[in-house]
């Protein structure tokens, strides 16, 4: 194997296959990253949950999108669990993010605003607020340490072309929309949600990285859902919450996170796995 890129949270190794060209290991490990930086402190079991729900969520969508999975047992013992055999892809730089409940940066924005990534929305709205329709709000891919912007539609249509651009968004649109009526079952709102997307040999556009997860989405129990204050979520934002208790400014280093928050935060993942899937954690 050799390394080929350590990001925030996932490291990708170039592997050689059975033909003798080479896949990707993507490597879910258990860091924990927040406002773009990467905590000194893990979440014990993190890499493996993202792991079993992205590949939950890649055969639930597979008929609107292709994705990069190849296998998530032929990986090296050492990853079992939290790794994914798959396509090399040349990644698109546009982080695609749907957001279908106004709140993070997206609030932020419409506060200043009334905007976010250019599309206007109503008045009135507060955090927790449900839109009219899911919006489509891409932002740019930042280095680790930095952080990503706001991309309009049409700055994406001049980052990779129209054709493609129109595309990103339909397909973020229809995970977002497949994934939130998949989750509603469970009693979870999605709030929002970030995807990868890449270009194959053939030019395809494939769905890559993780999908509907606690660290790419904002997951809200339903029945605890009211809108004009923070909600309770199934996701890292407990750890954000308590950061902003913090004398910190967001930037390198962060901050180490306590035992208790760790627990919490862990539990938390578990919870939305197990309510989302119908399947035990561990079993």
């Amino acid at each position: 194997m050799k390394l080929l890129h350590s990001g925030k949270v996932r490291d990708v190794y170039s592997v050689e296959n059975e033909a003798g060209g080479d896949d990707l290991l993507l490597v879910a490990s258990d860091r924990l990253s927040i406002y773009d930086v990467v905590l000194p402190t893990t979440i014990p079991d993190k890499g493996a949950l993202l792991t079993a729900l992205s590949l939950w969520w890649f055969d639930r969508l597979a008929d609107l999108v292709p994705n990069h999975v190849i296998s998530a047992t032929d990986v090296p013992p050492e990853f079992a669990g939290r790794a994914i055999r798959c396509r090399p892809l040349q990644m698109l730089p546009v982080e695609c993010i749907a957001r279908g409940y106004l709140t993070g940066l997206g609030l932020k924005e419409y506060e200043k605003q009334g905007t976010v990534s250019g599309i206007e929305l109503p008045p009135g709205l507060v955090e927790g607020s449900k839109l009219p329709e899911p919006i489509f709000t891409p932002t740019t891919k930042a280095p680790v340490g930095e952080h990503d912007e706001f991309m309009t539609f049409d700055e994406v249509v001049a980052t990779v072309g129209a054709p493609t651009a129109e595309r990103l968004r339909a397909l973020t649109l229809a995970v977002y929309s497949r994934g939130a009526s998949i989750a509603a079952e469970s009693g979870i709102l999605v709030a929002d949600t970030k995807l990868e997307f890449g270009l194959d040999p053939a030019g395809e556009i494939v769905l890559g990285d993780e999908v509907l997860t606690s660290d790419s989405s904002r997951f809200w129990p339903a029945d605890q859902w009211q809108p004009g204050r923070p909600q309770f979520s199934f996701d890292k934002q407990y750890v954000r919450d308590w950061s902003a208790t913090l004398d910190w400014d967001r930037t390198p280093p962060g901050p180490e996170v306590p035992v208790d928050v760790v627990a919490a935060t862990r539990a938390r993942y578990v919870e939305v796995y197990e309510r989302i899937t119908g399947s035990t954690w561990g079993s």
